[in-house]
């Protein structure tokens, strides 16, 4: 006994224990508002074992008055197996319309939940996760996880209390074959001790190969366009079979592994009912029982044998459960974003209207945690109200990076970043202050439904006439007066329905909506030509002559534009005279 519990405590020591049991209580954390429920639930599971079996003894009953050994009470017999009968299919509808409003509410909670927290995570650390990856996580795990809430634990009640009782009738009628019964047992345990970690170990490879299939499909979906104009079909269209011939590999020894196990374990329980069956045979040869009393003792032998079985089976299922709930813990537990002078912005917001703000990047170091790639030294940057700055350099250098560490999306690593205000209110760069901006990046930002409504994401309240006017002041109302619709016309998929250039200036026209105190452009208006790209700068800046206005691009004819112009390579950034460029 000491021996067997040193190996325990070493398997926990040795982290696989411990690591389950900390999915498992993570799982049922969200147990806490459905717990009446699902005690109800148990309680139903329960009384249609008893039901069960009260049904079995019943029959044991009526098969001994019909072949006389018993003949009294034949009618009333029938009449509770009848009973039982009814009762148990009542039961099972109501168990199955609980479970599945139980796991629907409890899915819905785990994905919302999870869902949040990614779209509060650390931008950073969420970036090195395929979209396609998450993605399965928020569905397929979420759905697994979810599932085993009634699949696992009033199961291991339920099943329990049905071996229990089972094997308290056969034990009253005859301990010989209640020991017979149990013969599967301790192989089914030395079974599972040794297969458990395998089985684990199988489980994780199927979830990660299924986020692999997921982020391809996702990405080939996203850059169609691109693969259409390189002609790269038929090199997707390989790369898609060796990523199915990998999950069918996988799969396969998965599913060969439980082949294996189950078949072992049915034959097991095959060897089990034969040998109750022959010994109810001669118990029955030499009299020592009845009729009734044999076919009882294959009904709950069988039983007795299954339902062992389903309580061992409850171990893949927990396996399951467990590495579904540490794929998502996974992702919920990396760092949130940092919030940080949340009141103070908030001051800011209230009143900047007037005056606007600046920023000021002092002396700041910048470097991706995972590559400790260095991006910025000692940089220094300042925007006032009323000023357009901009940052020139090579592609590559930092010039997207300082935009998202100016949106908070980048935490710096030393140095300081500001925003203050005409009285010298000063705030800490970080999510809080991304209230005060509005971003327009290079890459198509809209979403599906309509210009109207991908306009009021920034502005609920937004009556038609401001939108009409934000857009003019993009130069977008142009075209989008000429469509049928208007401004509720509808917007496909990553804005397909309109051209780059028509994409960036609904995308501009959106974040002027929004009006905050900066705007920050990232090579925003590349796809515009050169007129229009000059009619949207002056636009944006004589309607708002109080706004900090920060841009990046590699055209001269923006620079020109520009009060302040900002060069980043080699990690520093140098302020430039535009006569010098």
């Amino acid at each position: 006994m000491i021996g067997f519990i040193k190996k325990i405590k070493k398997k926990i020591d040795d982290g696989m224990l411990s690591e389950m049991y900390m999915e498992a209580k993570w799982i049922y954390s969200y147990v806490k508002s459905y717990k009446l429920a699902i005690i109800f639930y148990v309680f139903l599971g329960i009384l249609g074992v008893v039901m069960g079996l009260g049904g079995s003894v019943a029959s044991k009953y009526l098969i001994d008055a019909v072949t006389g050994y018993d003949s009294g009470g034949i009618g009333f017999i029938a009449f509770v197996m009848v009973v039982m009968a009814i009762g148990n299919l009542v039961i099972n509808a109501v168990t199955n319309r609980i479970s599945t409003r139980i796991s629907i509410k409890i899915g819905n909670e785990i994905r919302a939940d999870i869902y949040d927290r990614i779209i509060n995570t650390d931008w950073e650390s969420m970036s090195y996760y395929r979209s396609g990856d998450l993605l399965n996580r928020l569905t397929s795990d979420a759905t697994t996880v979810s599932n085993s809430i009634l699949g696992w634990v009033p199961s291991l009640i339920t099943k329990t209390v049905q071996f229990c009782s089972i094997l308290v009738v056969i034990l009253y009628y005859d301990p010989t074959m209640a020991v017979l019964a149990l013969l599967s047992a301790p192989i089914a345990l030395c079974v599972s001790k040794v297969l458990m970690k395998k089985m684990r170990n199988r489980n994780k490879e199927v979830r990660e190969i299924s986020s692999e299939m997921m982020s391809f499909n996702e990405e080939t979906f996203t850059n169609l366009q691109s693969i259409k104009a390189f002609s790269l079909n038929d090199v997707f269209s390989d790369r898609l079979r060796k990523i199915q011939e990998k999950f069918k590999e996988t799969t396969l020894e998965y599913n060969k592994f439980t082949i294996y196990t189950s078949s072992f374990m049915s034959l097991v329980g095959m060897i089990v009912t034969y040998s109750c069956f022959g010994w109810g045979v001669y118990r029955l040869w030499t009299g020592h029982i009845t009729y009734g009393t044999m076919t009882l003792f294959l009904q709950l032998s069988s039983s007795l044998s299954s339902s062992f079985s389903a309580l061992i089976g409850l171990v893949p299922s927990a396996i399951s459960a467990t590495t579904s709930a540490g794929r998502i813990m996974e992702v919920i537990k990396l760092p949130r974003e940092k919030v940080l002078d949340e009141e103070i912005a908030n001051e800011i917001a209230a009143t900047c209207e007037e005056n606007g703000v600046s920023i000021k990047l002092d002396n700041i170091k910048f470097k991706y945690e995972k590559s400790g790639k260095n991006v910025l030294e000692n940089a220094n940057i300042i925007a006032n109200p009323g000023e357009i700055i901009a940052l020139i350099g090579p592609s590559g250098e930092g010039k997207t990076t300082t935009m998202r560490i100016l949106l908070g999306l980048l935490n710096i690593t030393e140095g300081d970043g500001v925003i203050y205000n005409s009285k010298d209110v000063k705030c800490k760069i970080s999510a809080s202050t991304r209230k005060l901006m509005a971003y327009v990046p290079q890459e198509k930002t809209m979403f599906t439904g309509t210009i109207a409504e991908n306009m009021r994401m920034v502005k609920a309240d937004a009556t038609d006439e401001e939108i009409i006017r934000a857009l003019k002041y993009a130069c977008a109302y142009e075209f989008v007066e000429k469509l049928p619709e208007g401004i509720n016309s509808s917007v496909l998929e990553k804005g397909r329905s309109f051209s780059e250039g028509q994409n960036q200036r609904l995308s501009i026209a959106r974040a002027l909506l929004r009006n905050a105190p900066v705007l920050l452009l990232d090579e925003a208006t590349s796809a515009l030509d050169m007129d229009t790209e000059k009619r949207v700068l002056k636009n944006i800046m004589s309607e708002n002559l109080n706004k900090t206005c920060i841009v990046t691009t590699h055209r001269l004819s923006v620079l020109s534009m520009c009060h302040k112009i900002y060069r980043i390579s080699e990690n520093k950034v140098q302020l430039v005279n535009y006569e010098d460029i």
